[in-house]
């Protein structure tokens, strides 16, 4: 049988590491395989190119985010069955939840390519990348149906405690996406198409060897076609629990599109910067993103075992490791951040606008570690709507607002617009530390009240 790792018993810092791990190293390799697309466009195309894969990777990252975390809903009610022991219902809740993703990817692959001009537009795209920027929107949402079905791999088997295989998964997407790059943006010059169907086509070979490798594996219940079936029941739990995190991630994914926009407004070479500066985030917040990701398994687990104490020793477990990797991030990219721009761009200007927006970033490295934690943790408890909320306060009531105001700030700074982040995660983080404090008290307050019976009786 696969090794799966159960969180309810032993040791906690040892069985989080060894889950966070691999989610670690799938990250890493997701973030190369959307790095990859800019890095090798920055040094064989132009910067309209660097301009357009930037905007366009960015709505495409929104879109993929929400999905992804609208899955996020199947792979906590997965790892409550587990901790409740009751895993044998895992292929009824995989076969409803395949159906509802399938459809909406279907959706998906027609709107997306109708809708590409006008979601170009509305980014205010440069007016030199406009055409190309609407042309990775079109390849793009035209494979989104393999999109869906490449994220939902791994929600399935996070969900079931078994972190490699995503990192399987996203190791031979980003193999193949490096590949056909270097073929058709480097060898055949095709610029912006050229990396939107490298993109595609990586996922979709990723999907059919997944699905090859995974069909090969002894899952911890049974699964037949018999089990595809439009289940209501467990649907309406998967939305119940996945909509307000695909709700706060789409919200959240949207200021930071309102923020790009506003840069494209200023001119070509701070969209360019403002894109490198975002592929590189990527891999300065990996440690933060790994822990959430692991925070929601944990937590989701210990929640369904009855173990709230030890689900609040991991979070705090989490929270301190990330933190000395935040510290370290945020020297990096604070004081170095052109070396770290330079790797995707040959444009000095570029670079230096990269490292300037790179330096509020760096500010927020030391902020995320706590509320990526915190975000796992009310995930894996199934506090989804309060982590809903706070992202839709943190998004449109600080980081929107701040974003605006500091770009009418003359002289106009990069820095400055890239603030607004890490204003925002501070607001989120006093929110979170306030719903803890009741959530902790609600525990409380249901343990004396269980004490109390069992003396009376």
């Amino acid at each position: 049988m696969e090794k799966r790792i159960d969180f309810t018993s032993g040791k906690i810092v040892k069985p989080l590491l060894l889950f966070a791990g691999p989610v670690l190293l799938a990250l890493f390799l997701q973030a190369m395989y959307g790095a990859v697309d800019l890095l090798i466009v920055g040094k064989f195309a132009s910067s309209a190119d660097v301009s357009a894969v930037s905007t366009g990777s960015q709505i495409m990252m929104t879109i993929t985010n929400l999905i992804s975390s609208l899955c996020m809903g199947m792979t906590i009610i997965l790892g409550q069955k587990i901790g409740e022991k009751k895993a044998s219902e895992g292929g009824k809740i995989i076969g409803s939840g395949l159906l509802m993703f399938m459809s909406i990817g279907i959706i998906l692959t027609i709107i997306l390519p109708i809708l590409a001009p006008q979601l170009a537009g509305i980014m205010h795209a440069p007016e030199e990348a406009f055409e190309l920027t609407t042309t990775y929107i079109r390849i793009c949402g035209a494979g989104a149906i393999v999109i869906i079905a490449y994220n939902l791999i791994g929600g399935i088997f996070r969900g079931i405690g078994d972190s490699n295989t995503p990192l399987v998964t996203v190791m031979i997407a980003c193999i193949c996406n490096i590949l056909g790059d270097l073929m058709l943006v480097a060898g055949f010059n095709m610029g912006t198409a050229g990396a939107a169907i490298a993109t595609v086509g990586a996922q979709f070979i990723s999907v059919i060897i997944s699905g090859i490798l995974i069909s090969k594996k002894e899952l911890p219940f049974e699964t037949n076609l018999n089990m595809v079936k439009w289940n209501s029941s467990i649907i309406k739990k998967i939305l119940f629990i996945g909509t307000p995190i695909a709700l706060q991630e789409l919200l959240v994914g949207i200021s930071f599109l309102v923020i790009l926009a506003i840069v494209n407004a200023i001119g070509l070479t701070e969209s360019a910067g403002v894109g490198v500066a975002e592929k590189v985030c990527a891999f300065i917040m990996l440690v933060p993103s790994a822990f959430m990701q692991s925070m929601s398994a944990f937590v989701a687990q210990n929640r369904g075992a009855g173990k709230m104490d030890r689900a609040m020793k991991g979070f705090k477990s989490a929270v301190g490791i990330s933190f000395l990797f935040g510290v370290f991030m945020f020297f990096l990219a604070f004081f170095h951040g052109d070396i770290l721009a330079k790797i995707f761009s040959n444009d000095q200007e570029v670079i230096l606008a990269g490292a300037d927006y790179l330096k509020a970033y760096a500010i927020d490295c030391l902020l995320t570690s706590f509320l990526f934690c915190f975000i796992g943790f009310f995930n894996g408890i199934g506090n989804t709507t309060f982590v809903m909320m706070q992202g839709i306060i943190g998004a449109f009531a600080i980081r929107v607002p701040v974003s605006f105001l500091m770009s009418k700030w003359e002289p106009v700074s990069l820095f400055h617009i890239g603030l607004a982040t890490p204003c925002s995660t501070i607001v989120q983080i006093i929110l979170c530390f306030i719903c803890l404090y009741h959530v902790r008290k609600k525990w409380n307050n249901q343990s004396n009240g269980n004490n109390n019976l069992k003396e009376a009786v």
